[in-house]
């Protein structure tokens, strides 16, 4: 059996050495037998920036890699054959790969245009009764390093919405494009949060739904991806998505999975986007990691007893995507929520050991962000290797006070072995007794995280687990001489295949 977990392959701080698909195909196979099922890339294309750019300041979505535009042919990551390489030897090893994709903007034009404009009140975009303006502004994309390999389609200011630009004035502003209008099905903030960044794409044109449409499927064709991770989902039209995404999956032929990033902790607004997208993609549980951020600064006032309230886990477990930080939340990024260390692995405890939800863990809590000197989260591993092994079964949860809380898996015969108890604390230490199943009466469960010492089960299938202040107690159940065995074999099988795997 298998459950599955996400890793956010990336850091926003990542040194600029083109080696991070080389790195990604490297370790692959240590990557799954850690116990994670997928990769989430990150954008592969070329960006403005060149070397240096993240991924998110799009320029060519056609040029992962391949083309000398923007001071560079490779991106921050590596070359076309080193990204295409790097899926490759992730499905040899039985890992999905998905790539992170940017459609809401463009920046980098090649050519200026001279256009009207009207100048949109940023802080509330419903106002479309505003002046008009003539305009010099960067929205002609013409590729020449490409030269019309893949598409030949030029970018036009017909292709977009505005720009927050006028080189005529040499000023910013909210510049909407004459004879346009922001797109209504979008995130109401700021009475309207089409425009995000650099030339806003306009999804309501349809030469930019086709183009779309084709290169989402010369991308499929050219990566064989397994889905997509969908950057900015708020700003960008949901009938569009809701439309685009089917189109994908028809020529694939194929089940693709999506996540889509809506930064928003009402719960009421994400399930909104769910029915208008006709729940056709998955989203992160923002509201979920906003909990674990406060619960890290709060010194112990908030009501761990309500942790999953007004979450998506809790409202839509099959659409959640759960995760504890990531290159937004990261320090000095515009959307910092960092969760303090001290919480790390209670929170990945939550997420990784829990029934629902898919859990997505982050680089930089595996890895550590050296820029920022920290470390990585040291009970990661141990943590993902309890979730392959033990996070099975009926659980049964104990969210009784507002400092302690606990839950516990029952194990599946089917898994030899399985079976946990979990523990954390926000405030002073204590005890919890907890049904783990009579199956385990006389079995002793072992502390593997925590420094607690073991409990024996009683004949009414229950323990009386402990934890310490401020952190967390994890258990699982001493192995029995046949199930040691049989794990140790599986183990040897995935070796085994792994071995032959690196040989083709």
């Amino acid at each position: 059996m298998l459950n599955g977990v996400m890793l956010q392959y990336f850091e926003w701080e990542l040194p600029n050495d083109c080696g991070l698909w080389r790195q990604a195909a490297r370790d692959a196979f240590a990557l799954r037998r850690m116990g994670f099922t997928a990769l989430w890339l990150p954008p592969a294309y070329k960006g403005n920036g060149g070397i240096d750019d993240v991924g998110y300041g799009v320029y060519d979505t056609y040029d992962l890699g391949e083309f000398d535009q923007k001071g560079t042919v490779r991106t921050k990551y590596g070359t076309r054959s080193e990204y295409l390489s790097a899926i490759r030897m992730l499905h040899l090893a039985d890992l999905q790969a998905l790539p992170d994709i940017v459609l809401n903007h463009r920046m980098g034009a090649d050519e200026s245009e001279e256009v009207t404009v009207h100048c949109d009140n940023p802080d509330d975009r419903s106002q479309t009764d505003t002046p008009e303006i003539p305009a010099v502004i960067f929205t002609r994309f013409t590729f020449p390093g490409r030269a019309g390999k893949y598409s030949d389609f030029i970018w036009t200011h017909e292709c977009f919405s505005g720009v927050d630009w006028n080189e005529a004035t040499r000023r910013p502003g909210l510049y909407r494009i004459d004879g346009k209008t922001w797109q209504q099905d979008v995130d109401k903030e700021r009475g309207n949060y089409d425009y995000l960044m650099g030339a806003d794409v306009d999804t309501d044109s349809p030469a930019v739904r086709e183009e779309l449409s084709r290169w989402g499927h010369w991308y499929i064709d050219t990566t064989e991806l397994d889905g997509f991770r969908l950057d900015a989902v708020k700003h960008i039209s949901a009938s569009f998505y809701k439309a685009w995404l089917a189109d994908m999956r028809a020529y694939a032929g194929r089940e693709l999975f999506a996540v889509g990033e809506y930064w928003h902790r009402d719960i009421n607004v994400l399930l909104g986007y769910l029915q208008e997208v006709d729940f056709g993609m998955s989203l992160f549980d923002v509201p979920l990691h906003q909990h674990f951020h406060e619960i890290s600064r709060g010194n112990g006032q908030f009501d761990m007893s309500r942790l999953f309230e007004g979450t998506l886990v809790n409202a839509r477990p099959d659409l959640a995507v759960t995760f504890v930080d990531n290159h937004d939340t990261q320090p000095g990024q515009s959307l910092e929520s960092w969760v303090d260390g001290w919480f790390k692995a209670a929170a990945y405890g939550l997420i990784l050991l829990r029934a629902y939800g898919y859990p997505c863990v982050f680089y930089g809590d595996l890895y550590g962000i050296p820029d920022r000197r920290i470390g990585a989260v040291s009970e990661l591993k141990l943590l993902l290797k309890v979730r392959r092994y033990n996070a099975f079964g009926e659980e049964r949860d104990y969210f009784d006070h507002p400092n302690i809380i606990g839950f516990t898996r029952e194990g599946l015969r089917a898994c030899p072995g399985s079976g946990l108890a979990f523990l954390c604390s926000d405030g002073p230490g204590g005890q919890k007794r907890m049904y783990v199943g009579t199956y385990y009466a006389g079995t002793t469960f072992r502390c593997v995280l925590g420094g607690q010492r073991s409990v024996v089960i009683d004949g009414e299938g229950c323990g009386v687990f402990s934890v310490g202040g401020g952190g967390a107690s994890l258990y699982v159940p001493r192995l029995r001489p046949g199930d040691f065995i049989n794990r140790k074999l599986t183990e040897l099988r995935g070796r085994l295949r792994e071995l032959m795997g690196k040989r083709r």
